[in-house]
C-alpha cells in the first residue's frame, strides 16, 4: 500500500511536469502563430519557398499540437494513477514511448545531418534578396517586419546591406540604406551608401541569419540539456506507470 501510494505520488510530479510543459509550449506556440513580428513572419513574407524551408514556416503549427499532446499526456497519467486506471496507464505509457521513439529518432537524424540546416536557409538567400529588392519601402507590412526583426538581432538584411539595394527604400532614399545596417547610428532611420560600406566592410553589422546562426549555436547546449532532462522524464514516468500498472493488476 506505501509502495503504491509512493508511485502515485511520482506519477502525479511526473506528468504535473509535463502537462504544465505542455502548456508553456502550447502557449509558445499559439504566441509564434500569432506574432508576425518574428522569423517566422519573415519565411512567410517570401513568395517561393524552397519545399524543405517551408516545412519550417510550420513550426508554429508543430509546437501547439506538442504541446496538446503533452497536455492529453499529463492528464492521462495523472488520472490513471489516481483513479487506478490499468487502461490508461497503458495508453500514456503507449503514447510516451512512442513519442520518446520519435525523439530517438530525431537526434539521429540531427546528427548525421547536422549542415542540413545552414545549406537549406542559404537556399533562401535569392528569394529573399528579391522580396527585398522588389518590396522593402513600397510594402508596409515586410518593412515593418524587417525593421522590427533587424532591430531586434542588431542585423543588416538577410546576409547584409547589398540586399537592399535598388529595392524602394533605397531609391526613395537617395541611395541609402535602413539605419542598421549602419549600427543604427543615423537618428534619421537611414545610412548613406558610404557608411554602410565602411560598416559591413568593417563587419560591425552581420546579416540577420547568422546572428539567428549565432544565437542557436550559443543557445545549442542549454536546448541539449532539456532534451536530455525530458527523455530522462518520459523514462522514468514509462517505468513507473508500468510498475504502477503491474501492482494495480496484482491487487486485482
Amino acid at each position: 500500500m506505501c509502495c503504491t501510494g509512493f508511485l502515485k505520488l511520482m506519477m502525479f510530479i511526473f506528468n504535473g511536469t509535463i502537462f504544465l510543459a505542455g502548456a508553456a509550449i502550447l502557449g509558445v506556440g499559439i504566441w509564434v502563430k500569432v506574432d508576425s513580428n518574428s522569423f517566422m513572419g519573415i519565411l512567410d513574407s517570401v513568395e517561393e519557398l524552397p519545399s524543405e524551408i517551408s516545412q519550417v514556416a510550420n513550426i508554429a503549427y508543430l509546437l501547439i499540437a506538442v504541446g496538446a499532446i503533452l497536455l492529453v499526456i499529463g492528464f492521462l497519467g495523472c488520472c490513471g494513477a489516481m483513479r487506478e486506471s490499468r487502461c490508461m496507464l497503458m495508453l500514456f505509457f503507449s503514447i510516451v514511448l512512442i513519442i520518446f521513439i520519435i525523439e530517438v529518432a530525431g537526434a539521429v537524424v540531427l546528427l548525421v545531418f547536422k549542415d542540413v540546416a545552414e545549406d537549406l536557409f542559404d537556399n533562401l538567400e535569392t528569394e529573399v534578396q528579391k522580396g527585398l529588392r522588389a518590396k522593402f519601402g513600397s510594402d508596409e507590412s515586410l518593412t515593418s517586419l524587417w525593421t522590427t526583426t533587424m532591430e531586434g538581432f542588431q542585423c543588416c538584411g538577410y546576409t547584409n546591406y547589398t540586399d537592399f539595394y535598388s529595392s524602394p527604400f533605397y531609391i526613395q532614399n537617395n541611395g541609402s540604406y535602413p539605419s542598421q545596417c549602419c549600427n543604427g547610428t543615423d537618428v534619421s532611420g537611414v545610412c548613406s551608401e558610404a557608411a554602410a560600406e565602411t560598416a559591413a566592410h568593417l563587419q560591425l553589422v552581420d546579416g540577420c541569419f547568422k546572428k539567428l546562426l549565432q544565437l542557436i549555436e550559443e543557445n545549442a547546449l542549454i536546448v541539449a540539456v532539456v532534451a536530455l532532462g525530458i527523455a530522462a522524464l518520459e523514462i522514468a514516468a514509462m517505468v513507473v506507470s508500468m510498475v504502477l500498472y503491474k501492482d494495480i493488476g496484482n491487487k486485482a
